[in-house]
């Protein structure tokens, strides 16, 4: 079904194989050696890439050919850059409204957000798509994808390989240095072949094949940081909107992008049905491609899947979970609450058991993900002439854009929809991340939706709500919707899987979205009260004393957990307010630990005094030489799973951090966000508690040389220990913001 090859290995003409056998069919030595050069990947990156370097680890400095972000990450995006120099965007860049459209906590400001929008747009020549029209991912897929080009987003999904895109989800100041006429800066990737062959069955639908892919190469980092790049012949059996619906999940994979073979049949018919014919191009591999290693999938031997709370990579067959819930659920139910542990709060599968079946309360189908075209004619076909019934169950479907919705509309596949007692909304991400149905307390929801961490549906197990998200396909979806929530697979449902053509109108973005690209009006940008500055952040001083105020042992930490999704994302523009939420859901303390921390450190402006100064003497330094700042800092031993949100990372600093430790990064672009915010991402194999003192000396001349390895002092209890903190290699321009203290203070400063 899925088989990993962890191993250097050729394709030649479609075919795996060894160095040795290659050399048996008459391929020079010289052609092995190149051989990394066949890829999809490196024809792309080296396109993109303005240093003119593209050996295996060069440092690659790459400009995008457009540019995303919705309603999150925007404003942020703008100020910032506004404050750097913009006068003017240098690219594409699309500002999307799909996450904060609803009414939620402070009132207007979520439309205030939309209203500072359009006037960017205007006044630097962006492009505006207003609320409900569409999600970002779709858009972009609708609109500014083509074949070998790059598009940076601000959202961690941005995945357009099926269309012959290589896209990036990336923390807000990585789009702000391409605004800035800056490069996105990466060594050279490896590069993982994903092998696609046969034809996946009827009811077997897109989730299931990524679902299948995740559940084997999420834990083991399998392709963490690399490109996976689809081939092999089983791709011609997919429509696009199938490939879409695997691309999009590449993100819980922890892989950098992804880029998809091409072809001239149905990705071709994907773009000129849009009227973007020129934007076609194949892309495909050279007859002999190298990869740094492989995955094999045989889409004919896939189940549908279940990925059980909290996590797309706790993936379970669903048969097995329907023919043996109770051991299945319940090992999967102490799972989840080990995450939960010290919450008051315990979730409950074990209890969705009744007469040997497994009842779930809500079904979603929605975003990215699950709201194509295709997913949705799917579903309504197994919902034709059945009920979701009066009782707890409920079915919400969101089309993702309003094309989508048009067609289905005239199709009649909305009313077929309703009919069977489903709820049908405009495009929203929310269900994705927790501002849309929320599931009643003790819940379990099943979702063709991106993710399902904990609290990812809404609920604050702080405050004593807990419910449960199960990532499914669509199909399998509506045939639990159809037995009126019976945990049913779409494989034992007899239905048509006849998918008509999708009839595309261009009228409808034409007549609602502001194009205003390359033709900047300089008008005012429009504030509305809760849009605030960024507070200063101080350059690195000479040596750094931190306090730690919170130490996570879990064995990985989401961008979740680190700054809250949902309700709390409407402080988005007011960088102390949201600082209000850090770590609210796993470390309550948190906030008020760093502001005391933060109020220490205003007392050791003059000179260290109190623990600070008692920690300096225990440790037995010299005199300080030079300056000395304190501040607070975290360890987790894996954070940064999930969102590309940068606010996961600015929360701690506004609040007056300025350091993670952790055993290693869950992404590049958390890591990424920390080093854009002046945060020194260290990497120790030391044990911490919160409430350690760690001395780094001379710490800004350490950064200044490239130092990887930094001797430190750990205070506790009265005594003190070497340890030694690692700073993974920086590269030049990463040290200089660090030293500057932050991006802005970097670009302020004129570097």
């Amino acid at each position: 079904m899925v088989r990993l090859i962890d191993e250097g290995i050729y394709c030649f003409n479609s075919q795996f194989l060894t160095a040795r056998e290659l050399v048996g069919k008459g391929v020079a030595e010289i052609e092995l050696t190149e051989a990394y050069r066949g890829t999809m990947a490196y024809s792309i990156l080296s396109k993109h890439n303005v240093n003119g370097k593209t050996a295996k680890g060069s440092l690659l400095n790459i400009k995008f050919d457009a540019m995303a972000s919705h309603d999150i990450t925007y404003v942020g995006i703008i100020q910032n850059a506004k404050a750097s120099g913009l006068a003017r965007f240098p690219l594409p860049y699309v500002l999307t409204n799909c996450h904060n459209s609803l009414c939620a906590v402070g009132g207007t400001i979520n439309e205030d957000d939309h209203v500072f929008g359009l006037s960017a747009a205007k006044k630097y020549g962006g492009i505006f798509v207003p609320p409900h029209q569409a999600v970002i991912h779709t858009y972009m897929r609708e609109c500014m994808s083509g074949g070998g080009k790059m598009i940076l987003g601000s959202d961690s999904h941005t995945r357009y390989g099926a269309l012959g895109t290589m896209a990036i989800g990336e923390g807000g100041p990585e789009l702000v240095k391409q605004l800035l006429n800056r490069t996105y800066d990466i060594t050279y990737p490896d590069v993982v072949a994903v092998r696609l062959t046969g034809k996946p069955r009827r009811g077997v639908g897109p989730q299931d094949v990524a679902l299948a892919i995740i559940g084997e190469v999420f834990k083991c980092g399998f392709v963490k940081n690399k490109v996976m790049e689809f081939i092999g012949d089983g791709i011609a059996s997919l429509p696009v909107e199938y490939r879409n619906g695997i691309d999009v999940m590449t993100t819980e994979t922890t892989c950098l992008s992804s880029i998809w073979r091409t072809d001239d049949v149905l990705v071709r018919d994907y773009y000129a049905e849009r009227g973007r014919l020129e934007d076609y191009s194949p892309v495909a591999p050279a007859p002999l491609a190298y990869y740094d290693a492989a995955i094999e999938v045989d889409l004919g031997q896939i189940e549908p899947k279940i990925a059980l709370p909290f996590h797309p990579a706790n993936v379970y067959n669903l048969k097995d979970v329907i023919a043996n819930p109770y051991d299945i659920l319940s090992a999967a139910e102490t799972e989840a609450n080990k995450l939960l542990g010290g919450k008051g709060v315990k979730l409950s599968l074990t209890d969705k058991i009744s007469g040997g079946k497994v009842m779930v309360e809500q079904g979603i189908i929605a975003g990215c993900a699950g709201g194509t075209y295709d997913n949705i004619v799917e579903a309504a076909s197994i919902l034709r002439g059945g009920r979701v019934g009066d009782g707890k169950f409920t079915l919400s479907v969101y089309p993702s854009s309003t094309p989508i919705y048009s067609d289905l509309m005239r199709k009649g596949v909305l009313s077929d929809l309703i009919a069977a007692g489903a709820v049908v909304k405009t495009a929203f991400c929310g269900p994705c991340f927790g501002a849309g149905d929320v599931p009643a307390n003790g819940a379990l929801s099943i979702r063709h939706t991106t993710r399902n961490f904990e609290s990812r549906e809404g609920a604050k197990p702080g405050a004593g709500q807990i419910a449960g998200v199960a990532l499914m396909d669509s199909r399998s979806i509506a045939a639990t919707a159809a037995r009126g929530g019976v945990l049913t697979a779409a494989t034992d449902i007899d239905y048509d899987d006849t998918i008509p053509a999708f009839d595309y109108d261009e009228r409808i973005y034409a007549g609602r979205v502001y194009n205003g690209w390359d033709k900047p009006e300089g008008t005012p940008l429009e504030y509305g009260p809760n849009i605030k500055d960024w507070p200063d952040m101080p350059a690195l001083a000479d040596n750094a004393v931190i306090k730690l105020a919170a130490a996570i042992y879990d064995p990985v930490t989401t961008t979740d957990e680190l700054i809250p999704s949902g309700e709390t994302s409407s402080y988005r523009s007011n960088p102390l307010g949201l600082a209000e939420f850090a770590l609210s859901r796993k470390v309550p303390e948190y906030v008020g630990r760093a502001k005391a921390i933060a109020a220490d450190a205003k007392q050791c402006e003059s000179g260290l005094s109190g623990e600070y100064a008692d920690a300096w003497r225990i440790a037995g330094l010299d005199a300080v030489k030079g300056s000395v700042s304190v501040s607070s800092g975290i360890f987790a031993i894996k954070p940064g799973d999930g969102s590309a949100r940068e606010q996961a990372a600015s929360c701690q600093r506004v609040l007056g951090g300025s350091c993670n430790i952790a055993r290693e990064y869950a992404t590049k672009r958390y890591r990424s966000n920390l080093i854009n915010w002046g945060m020194l991402p260290f990497v120790s194999d030391d044990d911490f508690l919160n409430g350690d003192i760690i001395i780094v000396p001379s710490v800004r001349e350490a950064v200044a040389r490239g130092d990887e390895l930094l001797p430190a002092k750990l205070v506790r209890d009265g005594k003190a220990s070497d340890i030694t903190l690692k700073l993974d290699k920086l590269t030049e321009e990463e040290k200089r913001i660090i030293l500057s203290g932050c991006l802005i203070n970097y670009y302020r400063d004129g570097e």
